[in-house]
């Protein structure tokens, strides 16, 4: 067992990929990673990231990503919350730009998806992470419940892997817990 990943971890690992990999590439930090990152959690258990790279260079970034992995001891893991949820229009705008590592532009993948995958899994650890990026300013529930009514239509008609009901539900239950933290 690899052991948590913390902050100065996570930007070693952007500086060695950086250092190592010579190609433009478009790198997002997802999830916990960001939290992490951000200061808003101590340790993550693994690096989620998702990539964009040129169909060229994608197996050998691939390959220098496992090899970071060894020598680094580290867990990472491709995720993003387009395989959880549909991505709510302007995901890619909103993308907050983390720091250029060499060809590596990172940014952390949009705090909106990343909020609704979280809230779409429903657990409780997940919520206390979507009111930590709403206690830290980095979203708002304003703008959460519009990205959250955008995507519902395209739920509801393009995941069999996802139930919109339960999904209703887990936001319902989470705008319940949002507004009794903010009082």
């Amino acid at each position: 067992m690899r052991p948590p990943v913390d902050r100065l971890r996570i930007h070693y690992f952007l500086v060695k990929l950086g250092i190592e990999f010579r190609h433009p590439v478009r790198l997002y930090l997802v999830g916990g990673t960001t939290l992490v990152y951000e200061g808003l959690r101590h340790q993550s258990l693994d690096i989620d990231i998702h990539y964009e790279i040129a169909d060229d260079h994608e197996s050998a970034f691939a390959q220098m990503i496992r090899r970071l992995k060894d020598d680094l001891q580290i867990n990472v893991e491709m995720a993003s919350p387009g395989d959880f949820i549909p991505l709510p229009a302007g995901w890619k705008e909103r993308a907050k730009f983390v720091g250029r590592f060499g060809q590596i532009e990172a940014f952390h993948f949009d705090l909106l998806s990343t909020s609704l995958s979280k809230i779409e899994r429903g657990r409780e650890g997940d919520y206390q992470d979507v009111l930590s990026l709403l206690n830290s300013g980095l979203i708002n529930l304003t703008d959460l419940r519009t990205a959250y009514n955008d995507i519902m239509p395209r739920m509801e008609r393009q995941s069999l892997k996802r139930d919109p009901e339960r999904m209703k539900s887990h936001f319902a239950a989470f705008e319940q817990m949002a507004f009794k933290h903010q009082l």
